[in-house]
């Protein structure tokens, strides 16, 4: 599965980012990277805030990720193409400073 269907009927390309719901329409959880058989989803109990353009609030999400306390991983950005990994410090870079691929995703190091 590598499109979703948005509310005109047209298909889109599925991003990290995009939150995602089964047939029933009940919000699944978010987009957080793609794989080579599809993609990966984030689960959250606690609701999401999704915008008009269907992605969720991911500054939300990213205050409860690990990387608090001793043992646990912490957030960083890696490129889906060339494998590059770097602080999320100023945001996610729209693009891989090594390669310039655009596949640039958060990604949970441990």
């Amino acid at each position: 599965m590598s499109d979703d269907t948005n509310s005109d009927g047209a298909q889109q390309p599925i991003e990290p980012g995009m939150v995602v719901y089964d047939h029933e329409g009940d919000q699944l959880g978010v987009v957080t990277g793609m794989t080579g058989e599809g993609f990966e989803v984030s689960i959250r109990e606690e609701g999401l805030s999704v915008d008009d353009d269907g992605y969720a609030d991911t500054q939300n999400i990213q205050e409860h990720e690990p990387g608090q306390e001793f043992g646990e991983g912490y957030i960083m950005w890696r490129c889906a193409e060339c494998g590059e990994m770097g602080e999320l410090e100023d945001g996610l870079p729209e693009e891989c400073p090594n390669c310039g691929a655009e596949a640039v995703q958060k990604w949970r190091e441990d």
